[in-house]
């Protein structure tokens, strides 16, 4: 049974009998020799396979340099540092994010400045984006959503005007492209992840790209504040003596997880592929549903899909996103939610006194978001189950 023909069946079939995970990796033989590959090398940890990482993606995005740290995390808190953004501050980004986006401000002693989101895209709204902007503002922090990149023309006009560097929060944006721009190529800095369910994966880690002059500077920061990379120091080639001339971090990839990601980007484009062939799925039959919304893709863009955000018309239906998901739970379906808006969690909430009203659309639309399972690994049988379930839950709670 082909993929197109299972998706046709959907309200015909039994609940699953198994649980069908929400993301998990998709690592193959070539990823896993590589591996053994290294691990039988003299570099396990930072060395030659980090340095050909770096370079085969700084190519893929088409940047002027690239830096492989080990998270996008310590990418986004590199930039920051590398830029000298720190104490009184003012960094504007998305109340739809994971918290990394907005710890990695606190953690350089700045202050997050949070804008509301655009309904359709689920990205930072420029227009509120200029409403944030103070004298104190130094950057703006975009999030490209699930995969869709926020509107970077807006954004960059508005930093070229008040003089604001962009850090791109591309966590979910490999591969994308805005109006013909990849994305990695557009802002000051742009942070990528390669953590276990994105859309390649070194298990944890993450890449940086930017100018040259600019990633010199975060090298500096991601390792120590050292002078001189140690797999430099420890070649045949290299020095000893090295100078510390920043209080870096300890953010360096380990050539384990760069053999990983090299074959994974290799993969890169056939992974993709999959998933666009399980968006399609969905999009062919939810949209057919009143009950559901599902995800937008502008015409100026090409989304790299990493996450399928179905939004629920609660109006229509007798049960609320929470009960909607137990009863996919329920039929042995993984789900997820992405995300907590920033606002609502303790930490911020309470430190900067918003409330939920405070940013009404993050809020609104968060109350209605469910995440779908999307990954390569996914069977035309499992996508059939997915729909077949969510067919399920609607019918059973439509109003």
């Amino acid at each position: 049974m082909s993929d197109t023909e299972s998706s046709t069946l959907t309200s015909f079939r039994s609940p699953r009998s198994t649980f069908l995970p929400f993301s998990p990796p998709d690592i193959t033989e070539g990823e896993i020799e590589a591996v053994v590959d290294t691990l039988r090398s003299d570099w396990i940890t930072t060395g030659p396979k980090t340095k050909q990482f770096e370079e085969a993606f700084r190519d893929y995005v088409g940047a002027e340099s690239a830096l492989a740290v080990n998270s996008c995390t310590g990418a986004l808190h590199t930039a920051l540092a590398a830029l000298g953004i720190g104490p009184g501050d003012e960094v504007i980004t998305t109340p739809m994010t994971f918290v990394a986006s907005v710890n990695v401000i606190e953690h350089v002693g700045a202050i997050p400045v949070l804008a509301d989101v655009e309904p359709e895209t689920l990205t930072v709204d420029p227009v509120h984006i200029a409403e944030a902007i103070t004298p104190r503002t130094k950057a703006v922090l975009p999030v490209h959503f699930a995969g869709h990149p926020a509107e970077m023309r807006p954004i960059k006009t508005l930093a070229e005007q008040h003089g604001l560097y962009v850090i791109e929060d591309a966590a979910h944006a490999l591969p994308a492209s805005y109006e013909g721009q990849t994305i990695g190529t557009l802002g000051d800095f742009t942070a990528f992840s390669f953590y276990a369910t994105k859309n390649m994966t070194t298990g944890e880690g993450g890449m940086l790209t930017g100018s040259s002059d600019l990633i010199q500077q975060a090298r500096l920061w991601s390792l120590h504040g050292m002078d001189r990379d140690a797999w430099k120091r420890y070649s045949a080639e290299g020095s000893w003596f090295y100078e510390v001339v920043v209080p870096g971090f300890k953010y360096n990839m380990t050539d384990i997880q760069a053999a990983i990601g090299l074959v994974q980007l290799q993969r890169l484009e056939e992974m993709q592929k999959r998933r666009c062939e399980v968006i399609r799925q969905y999009n062919e039959v939810f949209d057919q549903m009143a009950e559901l919304e599902i995800p937008t893709a502008r015409p100026n863009v090409q989304s790299a899909w990493q996450l399928y955000v179905l939004r629920l018309n609660l109006d229509l239906l007798t049960i609320d996103r929470n009960r909607f998901i137990d009863e996919m739970r329920q039929r042995n379906i993984a789900t997820s939610v992405h995300f907590i808006p920033i606002h609502l969690h303790p930490y911020y909430r309470d430190k900067y006194g918003w409330k939920a009203e405070d940013f009404p659309i993050a809020y609104q639309e968060y109350q209605r978001m469910v995440s779908l399972p999307l990954h390569p690994r996914l069977t035309g049988e499992d996508v059939a189950d997915v729909i077949g379930t969510v067919e399920a839950v609607v019918k059973q709670y439509r109003r």
